[in-house]
């Protein structure tokens, strides 16, 4: 079993298409036999994954510091919560427990943590594939600016297609398992 780290909104947003989007990768998650790390809220758009993968019987691992505890409403029902003492601990604790990484549309902290991890990536201190779901062309404008910043010099080609990108959770996990069989 692979897990998934994925980096998502504690809001749900305004497009119903990012909910169903959230529940349908959760579902497949689970269907395919991965686990899901996250931040362990139980609001938001993070709250329906994980709850869409428990519901599937699948493990849900939420990560937490204790200040956040109350503020995003830790989610009770998970395999298991992790509670740390501050968001550094957060993001390393999560990079630990996962195989791979995936964002979902959110807010400054889901953009954050994706250009953390990415950026641990191409440092080499780490080698697991990350992408990102473009539900309703939410990292439309995102990704066009990356590749502008390969065309104007300032980011490697190689760089940027270590970040898989696609608008299905399917095609997403698709491409990111292919990642994965092949170290």
């Amino acid at each position: 079993m692979s897990r998934f780290c994925v980096y998502l909104g504690s809001r749900n947003g305004r497009d119903p298409a990012f909910l169903e989007a959230t529940r349908s990768l959760g579902r497949e998650l689970a269907a395919r036999g991965h686990g899901l790390v996250y931040g362990g809220a139980r609001i938001g758009l993070m709250g329906e994954l994980a709850n869409a993968v428990l519901a599937e019987g699948g493990e849900v691992i939420g990560v937490m510091p204790d200040h956040l505890v109350e503020r995003e409403q830790a989610h009770e029902g998970l395999t298991e919560l992790i509670r740390v003492h501050n968001m550094h601990e957060r993001k390393a604790s999560m990079a630990a427990h996962a195989d791979a990484f995936i964002a979902l549309p959110g807010g400054i902290g889901t953009l954050e943590e994706l250009f953390e991890t990415w950026t641990w990536q191409y440092l080499g201190l780490h080698d697991k594939p990350i992408g990102v779901l473009d539900t309703a062309d939410f990292y439309s404008p995102l990704l066009a600016f990356l590749d502008s910043s390969v065309e104007q010099g300032f980011l490697d080609s190689r760089t940027r297609t270590c970040l898989i990108d696609a608008d299905e959770p399917a095609t997403l996990l698709d491409a990111l398992e292919a990642r994965l069989a092949n170290g």
